[in-house]
């Protein structure tokens, strides 16, 4: 029975995270302790008492879902010796797939922390540069909310595209806010449940998120990646990925590409996994997985 850990995205933390996780483990206050002398700030102290404006700053709520979920993993290895023996793939949304590299010994903690300040940081310059949004689209199909996004389009400088395809009927859009209100009005019109506009500082997953890539890129030339010793499911292709050479081609690419969650959760199924385990903040995947597939079992690792 083939078992695949799930690792959450931006979006996922709450001012709280990690305090039952780091009142049970010192290992898990430890590696708190470690990212803060890293980040240059008190992480810990920021995940338990916020405020929610500052946590929910993408430069700051990436390395915080990044620490929290490999704590989680931490203590989950240590309650589970076994785990790994089971375990045949990993994958995480957008920031979790930087987790899932972690996890499966692509990269060191540290550097994992290192790469994730500088995506955040690198993201958040984009997104201050350029005033943009994403929004979550409820109850209509891929087609129909393409559709949408092409309607509610009016050229490079105001443009709205499909950004995470995360299950039937829930699917974020990202863009110009202008063209997102727009893409709204139009998914409303068009049959959808609600559009929500989530908590994040830009439109990631598109070309607005372009002068992130460089930098991304130069902080990537300064870490070694191993391969992996299991498969990482890229939200680029949705496929399975173990070399380093692979992931210092995709990660880039993963801040304007879409995210083919669903996908790659179909092909996780396909490939044999039997049983998920999401670890870290929330239940999105949880959630996410069940309206792929009710048959398969999913349990949920967090505080």
């Amino acid at each position: 029975m083939g078992t695949a850990l799930l690792f959450p995205g931006q979006g996922a933390q709450t001012v709280g995270m990690g305090q039952g996780l780091t009142q049970r483990s010192a290992d898990a206050k430890n590696l708190f302790a470690e990212a803060s002398d890293i980040l240059g700030f008190d992480l810990l102290k920021l995940c338990l008492e916020g405020p929610s404006e500052e946590l929910n700053r993408t430069e700051y709520s990436q390395p915080a879902l990044f620490v929290h979920s490999y704590a989680a993993l931490k203590e989950l290895e240590a309650l589970r010796p076994e785990l790994w023996t089971s375990v045949s793939a990993v994958a995480g949304l957008s920031l979790g797939e930087y987790t899932a590299v972690a996890a499966a010994g692509g990269i060191t903690f540290a550097d994992g922390v290192r790469l994730v300040q500088a995506r955040g940081r690198a993201m958040q310059a984009a997104a201050d540069a350029t005033p943009s949004g994403m929004s979550s689209v409820l109850g209509l199909t891929t087609e129909q909310l393409d559709d949408a996004c092409q309607k509610a389009t009016q050229g490079p400088s105001s443009f709205v595209q499909l950004a995470n395809l995360l299950c039937p009927g829930n699917i974020a859009i990202s863009g110009h806010l202008d063209a997102l209100a727009r893409a709204e009005e139009l998914s409303t019109a068009a049959g959808a449940i609600k559009a929500i506009r989530l908590p994040v500082a830009g439109a990631f997953h598109t070309a607005i998120m372009q002068s992130a890539v460089e930098q991304l890129v130069e902080a990537l030339s300064k870490v070694t990646f191993l391969e992996t010793r299991v498969p990482v499911y890229s939200n680029v292709d949705a496929q399975p990925h173990s070399s380093a050479a692979d992931f210092v081609a995709l990660l880039p690419q993963q801040v304007v590409s879409p995210v083919l969650w669903e996908k790659s959760l179909t092909e996780l199924i396909a490939s044999g996994a039997e049983q998920f385990i999401e670890i870290g903040a929330g239940r999105v995947l949880a959630g996410t997985l069940k309206r792929v597939n009710r048959k398969v079992a999913c349990e949920n690792i967090g505080d």
